[in-house]
Order: structure tokens, then C-alpha cells, then sequence
């Protein structure tokens, strides 16, 4: 692993890579509350094929942490990873996972010309999780804790004595077996830098304009989505662990009418994790069809 400081947008990211430079270059974007770290394992088994770079995104470790919830507006987070293409050569595979997912998705929208591929595990394009969450069913349940994250002061509880509640929001009803001593020590390292990056990282989910109803209430009024504007035209991958108590399958359905070139695979012994969970199964997955 090579680690270095990039300036994007006249800002400083930490930014890992893996492989050599001559090879295709693959963007990882990682999720909440991970940080770019956290694809080690998988970037190892694709640093053979590919340059493999996996940034902290804004808020998160050692990379630029803006105070303010407006800083963390999807429009500037994909405006960093669109500058850091730039960096590395467009076009690039990219590769996202939860909350990078939701940056990967904004950055083939908005930026085709810079993505060559889409590969998403375990994440949502937001139309098909919005029009999930107005249904005000089984995935409005499941996403109640991002109600909870945005109340004020929620990153003071979750990093009270050690991060001990946000360890326990991170695997409720997950497999966290692939989480070992030193895995933890990690991340404990990545939200404690700077004196803190719970409350920048939590921003992410104070900014989005996802509305989140409560339980078994459906929403009614939702906004129009300009969906000619939010076509994925490269070809896409989704990969998907089944057992997700977070994002539910229901979270893409009708995904195929805003990716045309879409491919799906499914691994039903994984959930939300399944990156740390199956790497092997996931790296073979990404080779086959990066």
C-alpha cells in the first residue's frame, strides 16, 4: 500500500492506493462509518489487475473536514472524487459501497465522461431507495436510525466511552466476525483523527435530501426527480448481499430503468458487509466483470 496527500479543489485528501500505476486505475469510495482503509483486503486481491486508490472522502480520517452540514451537500462530495479523476486519468472504474455509493452514483450522472464502469455492492441509486422510504414500509423501519443520526448531538452518544455505541449501531444485526482487534483499532484511529471526525462524517446524512418518514407512514408529497438527468449510461454492476437489515432489497428495485447496461449478483450468505465478509467471492465477482 502507497499512502500520499493530494490537493482537490485546492483541499488536502489522504489517499491510499495499491498496484502499480501502470495498471487500470480503480476508485473506491467507501461508506459511513468506514473510511478509505477499509478496502485493504479487497484492494490486495484486485492490485494485481488494476491501480486500486481508495480515498478517505471528505469528513472522514485524515482528509480535508470541513465544519458546517451545507459542506457535505452530495453536489460537493462528488466534486471532490470528480477532481481526483482528473488527478488519475479519466475515465476510471469506480467502485462504491454504501454512502460511496451514493458519490460513485452522483459521479456517473454527472460526470459519464469519467466513469468507464460502475460497480456498486451494497448500495442504492437514489431514486429506487427514495420512492423504498415513501412506501413507508419494511425499508422506512430499517432506515430509522438515519433519523437518529441527524438529531444534534448524535456523534456525542455514539463516541462516548470509546465509540462504544457506534460499534453497536455498526453491527446490530450483522455479522461482525471479519471485525479483529486490530481492524477495530483502525477505526477507532480514522473517527479519532483530527480530535474527532464522528460529527463531519455524520454531516453526510444532515445534508442529503432524503426524506425519511416515520414508521408504516407513507410520504405523499415527495418532490419531482428529474430522471433524464439521473440515467447511469455506462454499464453497471450491482452486487448484493442478501441479508442487509439496513438496505433492503426492495432499496433497487426499478434500478434497470436508470441503467440500461445493468448487471446483478447476488451472494446470499452476506449482508452489508460482505466486502469484509466474502472478499474472495467479491473480488472475483469485480475481475469477471471490471
Amino acid at each position: 500500500m502507497h499512502t500520499q496527500t493530494l490537493q482537490l479543489n485546492g483541499k488536502a485528501f489522504f489517499v491510499r492506493s495499491w498496484g502499480e500505476t501502470t495498471r487500470a486505475p480503480l476508485l473506491m469510495l467507501h461508506g459511513f462509518p468506514e473510511f478509505g482503509g477499509a478496502w485493504e483486503e479487497l484492494a490486495e486481491k484486485m492490485g494485481d489487475r488494476f491501480h486500486a486508490i481508495a480515498p478517505d472522502q471528505r469528513g472522514y480520517g485524515q482528509s480535508w473536514s470541513p465544519e458546517g452540514v451545507e459542506k457535505y451537500r452530495l453536489s460537493h462530495l462528488v466534486a471532490d472524487m470528480a477532481a481526483l479523476v482528473d488527478q488519475i486519468g479519466a475515465p476510471v472504474r469506480v467502485l462504491g459501497h454504501d454512502w460511496g455509493a451514493a458519490v460513485a452514483y452522483g459521479l456517473a450522472m454527472t460526470h459519464p465522461d469519467k466513469v468507464s464502469r460502475l460497480a456498486i455492492v451494497n448500495g442504492v441509486h437514489p431514486v429506487p431507495f427514495q420512492r423504498a422510504l415513501a412506501r413507508g414500509g419494511a425499508q422506512t423501519d430499517a432506515s430509522q436510525y438515519i433519523t437518529a443520526l441527524r438529531r444534534e448531538g448524535s456523534e456525542d452518544r455514539l463516541s462516548a466511552n470509546g465509540y462504544e455505541k457506534l460499534f453497536s449501531a455498526f453491527s446490530a444485526r450483522m455479522d461482525m466476525s471479519w471485525m479483529t482487534p486490530a481492524r477495530r483499532a483502525d477505526y477507532l484511529a480514522a473517527w479519532s483523527a483530527g480530535g474527532g471526525r464522528l460529527g463531519t462524517m455524520i454531516n453526510w446524512y444532515r445534508a442529503s435530501p432524503l426524506v425519511v418518514g416515520p414508521p408504516a407512514t407513507p410520504i405523499k408529497d415527495l418532490p419531482e426527480f428529474p430522471l433524464d438527468r439521473m440515467q447511469i449510461r455506462c454499464p453497471h454492476l450491482l452486487v448484493w448481499g442478501m441479508n442487509d437489515t439496513a438496505l433492503l432489497p426492495e432499496a433497487t428495485e426499478g434500478l434497470e430503468d436508470f441503467a440500461a447496461d445493468l448487471t446483478r449478483v447476488t451472494i446470499d450468505d452476506a449482508d452489508h458487509w460482505v466486502v469484509h465478509q466474502r472478499p474472495d467471492r467479491v473480488a472475483q465477482i469485480l475481475r469477471d466483470w471490471l
